[in-house]
């Protein structure tokens, strides 16, 4: 009888540096916010939960000292993306843009929160196990 166990899959070298984090989450955020723009006429729980899985991928595949990087671009990739496409599909008619920019900005806001709040943790969570202890004086 064999026994399986459950591995990690393997990363072949090193891992994504910085750019290569920046790049695959504003492609995989905008990807998810144009889909359901098309579809759906607004942004909902697809692009949120693509806003958390691809907070989760920059640190998952970055390379050490990228966790800064992976934490801090989720969100200004999606605001990115969203004014960009919100152009696009409304024109450059200043009322309706700002209002569908901040009507898509408010609907991700938990997705925004959870992911920010997950990743600021994994951030300070690193640096302090990079931090020396101190010696307790008797």
């Amino acid at each position: 009888m064999s026994k399986t166990t459950a591995t990690k899959p393997l990363i072949q070298g090193p891992g994504l540096k910085a750019p290569g984090i920046v790049v695959m989450q504003f492609f995989f955020i905008a990807l998810f916010t144009l889909i359901e723009l098309v579809f759906r006429s607004g942004v909902g729980i697809v692009t949120g939960i693509a806003i958390c899985a691809a907070l989760y991928g920059g640190l998952r595949f970055g390379r050490p000292g990228t966790t800064y990087v992976s934490v801090v671009t989720p969100p200004i990739a999606f605001a990115v993306s969203l004014f960009a496409l919100t152009l696009i599909f409304d024109g450059f008619k200043p009322s309706r843009v700002g209002i569908d920019v901040i009507a898509g900005l408010a609907s991700e806001a938990p997705f925004l929160i959870i992911s920010a709040l997950y990743g600021w943790f994994i951030y300070f969570n690193e640096k302090a196990k990079t931090r020396p202890s101190r010696k307790k004086s008797a």
